[in-house]
């Protein structure tokens, strides 16, 4: 039997690049820029192993995927390769692999392509973005939303300069906390997790603390993140509290213990993001809700409080890819919901 790259060769798959001439970089290195991430010498993670651990068992396997991880410099190469070592790469029904293990390449701020692992990876791939020409580019790379990268380089052509790219904007980044949404479930390809599509609407630096099945407002995340320096704070868990009680146990909790840290740091809470909403989640928005009347209430002028079936209105019912999990469209839908809001807080 064909397959269906032997009758449409758009459908063929790359993970193997000859260029001779190509040099290869460490992206940890200047005039790179890693964002989102850092590494510790054995992989990237996005906040420390031992904060992690504390947390719970899911955040201790989830903290190292690579969600929100970013790769910026410019460069006048035609082309850009990437060589990553992997691990923690799964395979799922209805999470494109493009988007769980790829990475996506931005040139200018526009999308030019993906780099596609083939379907059978489990330990990294090598994979090449033609681009044409020798003008400068300002190239972002994003990192996978759902696999480790235990490596990384960057091939370009020899004798092409590399460069820095211009800086973000100048505060600190936003922080967002929260459920498998949070982290990107199930973006057709990294650069469609609602906060990286924010990062470039806004000229903004970010970190994705999305944890899946495992952002539960525990006191360990909670001291981490009130650790933070960041520019606004973004806090969406509701998917991952086990009940309505859980959640009115600890989502005012976190946030005052955020706000003392930080008493003038912007919140934004969201409630569940779903178009429609049953009765148990209508009591899940109520609680968030409570929390951020008692802190007007309280005189707290710096918290914003975005309700879930708004960040779902340009997509309504075809937003996700199983009732819960949004797709491009869903996340789409939600960056622009949080784009003004974002946008007025960051003047």
């Amino acid at each position: 039997m064909k397959r269906i790259f032997e009758i449409d060769k758009n459908f063929r798959v790359e993970t193997s690049v000859a260029r001779e001439d190509a040099v290869f970089y460490d992206p940890r290195k200047e005039p790179f820029a890693i964002c989102g991430v850092f590494y510790d010498g054995r992989r990237f993670r996005r906040i420390p192993q031992n904060a992690a651990k504390a947390t719970n068992d899911g955040v201790a396997f989830l903290h190292s995927n690579t969600a929100g991880g970013r790769v910026r410099f410019k460069t006048d190469s035609p082309y850009v390769v990437i060589n990553a070592k992997m691990s923690g790469v799964d395979q799922m029904p209805h999470f494109p692999l493009t988007g769980s293990a790829g990475f996506d390449l931005y040139a200018d701020g526009r999308y030019e392509r993906s780099f596609v692992p083939d379907a059978a990876m489990r330990k990294g791939y090598e994979s090449e973005a033609w681009l044409g020409g020798n003008q400068m580019r300002e190239i972002t790379i994003h990192m996978p939303l759902y696999a480790n990268v235990d490596s990384l380089c960057i091939g370009l052509a020899g004798g092409a300069a590399v460069l820095p790219a211009a800086p973000y904007e100048n505060v600190p980044p936003v922080v967002y906390y929260g459920s498998s949404i949070t982290q990107g479930g199930c973006a057709s390809r990294p650069g469609n997790a609602y906060e990286n599509m924010l990062s470039r609407m806004l000229n903004v630096d970010h970190i994705n603390l999305g944890f899946s099945g495992s952002a539960r407002g525990e006191e360990a995340i909670t001291n981490y993140i009130a650790g933070l320096e960041m520019s606004v704070f973004v806090l969406d868990y509701d998917h991952n509290a086990p009940d309505v009680q859980h959640l009115k146990n600890t989502h005012e909790k976190l946030f005052l213990a955020v706000r003392k840290a930080h008493p003038e740091l912007p919140v934004v809470m969201l409630s569940r993001p779903k178009y429609r909403l049953d009765e148990d989640e209508q009591a899940r928005r109520e609680t968030v809700k409570q929390t951020y009347e008692n802190a007007l209430a309280a005189g707290d002028k710096n918290v914003y409080f975005l309700d879930g079936p708004a960040l779902m209105a340009l997509a309504g019912d075809d937003g996700t890819v199983d009732n819960c999990h949004p797709n491009d469209l869903g996340f789409y839908s939600m960056a622009k919901a949080l784009e003004p809001v974002l946008r007025e807080i960051l003047k």
